[in-house]
């Protein structure tokens, strides 16, 4: 620890002395985060079995680190580990926080909701009810409009799959089978309720061949049995009932 120590010193010594070269410096850069590697991994390691990689933890990690290096102040007369350690574990941190949310938001809304969920907790705790938007606008410093937001922007952190089934019950039927599907029928609606007066019009024999040709699937021969006409006058009247129709639907348009 001791010798780590020294060297750290020495390295930041290059790194952030007037006399030292360009090239001195990014070399005393890159030694002194090799030197302090083990302390990002063992910041890591606070948060294995977290559904991450110790490996994706550790790169994140170095990210803090480098920032860290990078704004140290030796004259503060601090060891740089007690100065680093807390930027690590907020890089990965937020980086968690980050691979939270379901659908990416901006981060000004991620930071603005656990700002949200702070304030809300502590208000609560004072008032006795639950805050306005009001009030934990002038708590937090913002606009109400952006509480507003922010407030919104949570239905983002977290969402339900469509094959999620429902754990009330023993069902295995899944959110997809209850979402509504498009009728085809709505397509027929309007030439349904255009047609529905013309057919009124028609005679009773008329309307019957149209309801066994039509409704019942029926052929001409079996329509021409029903009504007791023959094959060849079913036809004819079939053929000159639509005329009408089409013709009548015509001169409505």
């Amino acid at each position: 620890m001791e010798i780590t120590r020294r060297r750290s010193a020495e390295l930041f010594a290059v790194l952030q002395g007037e006399a030292s070269t360009q090239a001195e410096r990014d070399g005393s850069r890159d030694a002194l985060v090799h030197l302090h590697l083990p302390l990002v991994e063992h910041c890591a390691r606070r948060f294995r079995n977290r559904g991450e990689p110790l490996e994706d933890l550790v790169q994140v990690g170095t990210i803090g680190l480098i920032k860290s290096i990078d704004r140290f102040d030796t004259e503060r007369g601090v060891e740089f580990s007690t100065y680093a350690t807390p930027t690590i574990i907020g890089e990965i941190k937020r980086y968690f926080r980050d691979k939270g949310w379901a659908i990416r938001v901006p981060r000004r809304l991620q930071e603005l909701r656990m700002q949200i969920g702070t304030a809300s907790a502590e208000l609560t705790q004072s008032l006795g009810r639950s805050p306005t938007a009001r009030e934990l606008a002038e708590r937090i410093g913002c606009t109400v409009e952006e509480i507003v937001e922010g407030i919104e922007s949570s239905n983002a952190y977290s969402t339900l799959s469509l094959d999620a089934t429902d754990d009330s019950d023993d069902s295995t039927a899944s959110m997809l089978d209850a979402i509504g599907v498009d009728d085809q029928g709505l397509e027929h609606v309007e030439i349904r309720e255009s047609i529905k007066p013309l057919l009124d019009r028609l005679d009773a024999r008329e309307k019957k061949i149209l309801l066994l040709r039509f409704f019942k699937n029926m052929t001409q021969s079996q329509i021409a049995a029903e009504i007791g006409v023959s094959q060849m006058h079913v036809s004819r009247l079939l053929n000159r009932t639509l005329e009408r129709l089409r013709t009548s639907l015509e001169q409505a348009d």
